[in-house]
């Protein structure tokens, strides 16, 4: 069962419009084929209200309805009256699983909480809602008062719902004492239907999970993303990998191929990024960084495990950086349907290492531009070099650049000011020239370009057209800046004009 529309939402900050609850549910029913899925708490507002009824109207005409869950509170009826009007079918029914909640929340004894309930479950019959009730708290209900609980299990047993929820509110549980509250439960009630809604505050929320499937657990309740209140719930998309990869006796109908895709519009829809170390659905977890590995993988994929990216709608990476080497520039050249000689990928090898000690990551997308810069850097002799330069822009004054320039051996520097850093870089290199009675090009034209689908500390091109003696050329810089790749690309055009 899914509760990213109910227990997600309680992710602090998040808040799903109605038309975004729709979509979510149609996906997590009809794309992923999740069993049941949670979609909101009875009475909490007039926009949840019409939410459910959106969702409940759709999942009547599909033959849904039965597969919808509404939380539910003992209130007399009000829950059941607004479920109703909302057209929800099935009830989770929220009762208190420990002694501490019970005496201390609604200090009661537990004979008065059960005859509540009874009236509860007896009016949900009455008008054709099925119950399912959460125990809440149970998992420090079963640490320090598990009488209370067997008590309660006792009076469920006698009662016309369809299954036990039992969650770990609080996130305190262990796999051991997973495994062993369960076990416990089944043994004494074998012939009940039991959940087990595992949060992940010591993050053992998959591991816990794993030890109530071994305990005999019936039914697991999981969340989009691991969304939740706190650290957030069980994670879908570990949990349906982990069950298909080392829980045999357990049998789910998840279709993984579109967790990705579904991931990732949660992801949209509530703004909370996935982290890129995330498995199954993290940017980084199918991306081989080291060198050794994409050499490995080209070797009988040494490298590869049982999580292969494919499963879940998505593609093996082989990143570039300075701990990469030429087999993954290699894996990525093919990816690009580029080839390089031997001399040729060194070169790129090299200048992707140094712009890895500046930039994390280079992408792919920025492998055809890194090509260019150094294949064209090796197309003239560097006798002029740009030593240094300091660019000052501050608010309410003109932008100034200090410049040291090697002109064939000679050390020379100038400063200027400008309209923009690259200007003023310009003029201090023209009082350079200009002392030296030579002339500099016209600057014609200045464009500058990232690589499709980069993110915004991607790797930049500037490309500058010049007019030497008639004769127009053009050079290209690349570095993560914008200006210091114009400044490249103007040492470039001093080499080929000396």
């Amino acid at each position: 069962m899914d509760t990213t529309l109910r227990d997600g939402e309680q992710t602090s900050g998040v808040s799903f419009s109605a038309a975004e609850k729709l979509t979510i549910a149609q996906l997590l029913l009809e794309e992923l084929n999740i069993d049941r899925i949670e979609i909101a708490s009875a009475r909490v507002s007039e926009g949840e209200f019409q939410a459910v009824k959106g969702i409940t109207s759709w999942a009547e005409e599909r033959g849904y309805i039965n597969r919808i869950e509404v939380l539910t509170f003992v209130d007399g009826g009000v829950s059941i009256d607004w479920m109703k009007k909302a057209g929800a079918k099935v009830q989770n029914l929220l009762t208190k699983g420990s002694m501490n909640h019970l005496t201390h929340q609604l200090k009661k004894t537990p004979e008065q909480h059960f005859a509540e309930i009874a009236q509860i479950i007896a009016l949900a019959k009455e008008n054709n809602i099925e119950t399912n009730v959460y125990l809440e708290d149970w998992s420090n209900g079963m640490r320090n008062s598990p009488e209370y609980v067997f008590q309660f299990l006792e009076f469920l047993s006698t009662q016309p719902i369809k299954r036990v929820l039992l969650p770990d509110t609080l996130g305190v549980l262990i796999p051991s004492l997973t495994f062993e509250f369960i076990s416990k439960i089944r043994a004494k009630y074998p012939n009940i239907h039991f959940d087990f809604h595992a949060h992940n505050d010591y993050d053992l929320s998959v591991a816990n999970v794993m030890e109530a499937i071994k305990a005999g657990i019936n039914g697991l309740h999981v969340t989009v993303n691991g969304m939740g209140e706190r650290a957030g719930n069980a994670p879908l998309e570990s949990t349906v990998a982990v069950i298909n990869d080392y829980l045999p006796e357990a049998k789910i109908n998840i279709k993984e191929t579109s967790l990705y895709s579904v991931s990732k519009l949660v992801e949209t829809f509530t703004g909370y990024r996935i982290p890129a170390n995330k498995p199954i659905v993290g940017d980084n977890v199918f991306t081989q960084t080291a060198g050794i590995h994409a050499d490995g993988d080209n070797k009988n994929n040494l490298y590869f495990n049982d999580l292969l990216p494919e499963r879940f709608g998505r593609k093996r990476k082989y990143a570039l950086g300075k701990t990469s080497g030429k087999a993954n520039i290699e894996k990525n050249l093919q990816e690009l349907g580029l080839k390089l000689n031997n001399e040729d990928l060194k070169l790129v090898t090299q200048r992707i290492i140094e712009l890895g000690d500046k930039k994390e990551t280079v992408t792919k997308e920025d492998l055809p531009y890194i090509i260019s810069d150094v294949l064209d850097s090796h197309t003239y002799e560097e006798k002029i070099t740009i030593n240094s330069y300091m660019l000052v822009h501050s608010k309410g004054m003109r932008p100034s650049t200090t410049l040291s320039l090697n002109l064939n051996g000679e050390i020379i520097e100038e400063n200027a000011q400008g309209d923009g850093q690259f200007d003023a870089f310009m003029n201090a290199l023209s009082k350079i020239y200009k002392s030296k009675k030579l002339t500099l090009p016209k600057l014609i034209d200045y464009a500058v370009r990232i690589p499709p689908g980069s993110s915004s500390d991607a790797l930049c091109e500037t490309i500058i057209t010049w007019v030497n003696n008639g004769k127009e050329f053009k050079t290209r810089g690349l570095d993560s800046d914008q200006t210091v790749a114009a400044i490249i690309a103007t040492q470039k055009m001093l080499n080929i004009i000396t």
